[in-house]
């Protein structure tokens, strides 16, 4: 390794410098302030935790995304968190063990084993929120309405948002009878939008399946909320449940129109997002500028069964240096004072009564007359016949 070589970061491993470290941090509050007048209480999950409670519940997906260590103390396997969700259920349903709705929030580094795109970053700043105990549409739309407040809070000049529901393509599988592989095959087409290919493997396998009318127009059903109207009459004979989801997503649809008239809806009923645990409305977040999803949520009931506790949930999680990277320009670092070295006694009771009133005082070395560029000083605190007084730069 040469010197070059050992200040160099893993690919996708990021710092952030003092300058956006400053942004961000005052976001980070701004959201969890935002997420306690919801109603949400702050939980502060630990980095690492066995294996056997981590990785419960969501899948092979975060699975191959955690990094594994083997503790030293027990000789049992360590995950580094990839995801604070299930953290968050294993709370709720073990350490605090709540009657009735919980609302918990959260803001805590993740590290994934892979960058989840070219350009992503591996260690991600993670906000959100989950609401347990409360398995009615009212949930869920609570929950994507503070998503889109938070995105207004981060100054996002547009919000846009894709919605889905994989309770639709649950109840379609059921229906045609789909045998695992046959369901891992389509599902696969379907995150593909090969339509030449599914209306194909339709035709070979569901031939004579009452399904297969509607699995074929399935990815076709993809549009701002006039494609749920449309969805009505192609799924009008299809199982109730489907007819129920979609009722779902067009109150969905009705109330956040009404709430955030800026947001820009967009519903795809092939929209798959964490199928493997997500069992009814799915969301996710996108910004011009962003490659992938700079938030992520959805329903996902049932989580807590391996904590001992079944309990319905939906939350989401976003991204909080993307949103800060997203955001339009805000204001200016805030200015401080220079407090040039004095060997007289009173000084340190001078700058400490800056402070004192929300002053941000750097003391200058006993060589250094003027504050360099990058202390952000548009004062300077000089002593004149042992009086301090401050002086515009």
């Amino acid at each position: 390794m040469t010197q070059v070589d050992r200040w160099m970061l893993p690919d996708g491993i990021e710092e952030i410098l003092p300058e956006e470290a400053h942004h961000i941090e005052a976001l980070r509050r701004r959201v969890l302030d935002l997420f306690q007048r919801w109603g949400y209480d702050l939980i502060i999950p630990s980095m690492a935790e066995f294996t056997d409670s981590l990785l419960i519940g969501l899948g092979q997906d975060l699975d191959l995304q955690t990094f594994k260590v083997t503790d030293q103390l027990s000789g049992r396997s360590l995950g580094i968190r990839a995801d604070i969700t299930p953290q968050a259920a294993r709370i709720d349903a073990h350490s605090l063990r709540r009657e009735g709705i919980n609302r918990l929030c959260y803001a805590g580094h993740v590290l994934y084993t892979r960058p989840k795109s070219a350009l992503a970053s591996r260690n991600p700043l993670q906000v959100g929120v989950e609401l347990f105990g409360d398995d009615s549409l009212e949930a869920d739309i609570e929950v994507v309405s503070l998503l889109l407040s938070t995105l207004k809070e981060a100054d996002l000049a547009d919000l846009h948002i894709d919605l889905g529901h994989v309770g639709i393509f649950r109840a379609l599988a059921s229906e045609a009878a789909l045998s695992t592989a046959q369901e891992k095959e389509f599902f696969d087409l379907l995150q593909a939008k090969a339509m030449a290919d599914i209306t194909r493997w339709v035709d070979t396998n569901l031939a004579a399946s009452p399904a297969a009318p509607w699995l074929k127009a399935l990815p076709k059903l993809a549009g701002s909320a006039s494609v749920l109207g449309e969805a009505k009459d192609v799924f009008a004979n299809a199982p109730s449940s489907v007819r129920k989801a979609l009722d779902e997503l067009i109150i969905l649809a009705e109330t956040l129109a009404e709430r955030y008239p800026q947001a820009h809806l967009y519903f795809d009923l092939s929209e798959l997002r964490g199928y493997h645990y997500h069992t009814g409305i799915v969301f996710a977040a996108f910004s011009a500028g962003a490659g992938e999803a700079i938030a992520t949520g959805g329903r996902y009931d049932h989580i807590g069964e391996v904590f001992g506790r079944a309990r319905s949930a939906t939350g989401f999680n976003a991204n909080l240096v993307a949103l800060k990277r997203l955001a339009q320009p805000s204001c200016d670092l805030p200015q401080g004072i220079f407090a040039v070295h004095s060997a007289h006694p009173t000084q340190w009771q001078a700058v400490e009564a800056l402070r004192n009133q929300g002053e941000r005082v750097v003391c200058g070395a006993s060589w250094q007359t003027q504050p360099k560029d990058y202390q952000v000083c548009d004062r300077i605190l000089v002593e004149r016949d042992g009086v301090f007084e401050l002086e515009d730069l």
